[in-house]
């Protein structure tokens, strides 16, 4: 699959990728990374869902924009 706004996701160490259009769920507790396969910038919808939707307990793995 090559579109402008395709990525990929991965999951659980499973690589998805997407493109435009098109949705996933990322179980909780999951491991998960998204990276933009295309020169253009991501625009991306996030939905959560629960009863806590604070960004407190993120627990960042790895990081290559330094915000561990």
């Amino acid at each position: 699959m090559s579109s402008i706004y395709s990525f990929n996701q991965t999951i659980k160490n499973k690589q998805v990728v997407l493109s435009e259009d098109q949705s996933t769920y990322i179980p909780v507790g999951s491991f998960h990374r998204l990276e933009n396969r295309e020169d253009v910038p991501l625009e991306l919808i996030e939905v959560q869902s629960g009863s806590y939707l604070g960004e407190d307990d993120i627990i960042r793995v790895e990081d290559r924009y330094g915000r561990l």
